[in-house]
């Protein structure tokens, strides 16, 4: 179990920009954000992400957990 919270995807979107990712592009209710060589798809359809597709997020970032949340 993980001991950070499960977020929404608004709070993790400006978690990415406080990072430096930038918006892409949007398909549908998935937000693509880039960030040099990196690439990361935020859903926004759902209320809370699930953990498994918050840690995909973080794992996309190159950065660990508690680098990504020190951003919060």
């Amino acid at each position: 179990m993980s001991k950070y919270p499960v977020c929404k995807p608004k709070e993790i979107v400006k978690i990415l920009q406080k990072i430096g990712f930038e918006f892409y592009r949007q398909k549908d209710s998935h937000r693509i954000y880039v960030y040099k060589e990196k690439m990361v798809v935020v859903p926004m359809h759902s209320k809370d992400l699930k953990l498994p597709t918050q840690n995909n997020i973080i794992k996309g970032t190159g950065l660990s957990q508690e680098e990504f949340f020190h951003y919060k």
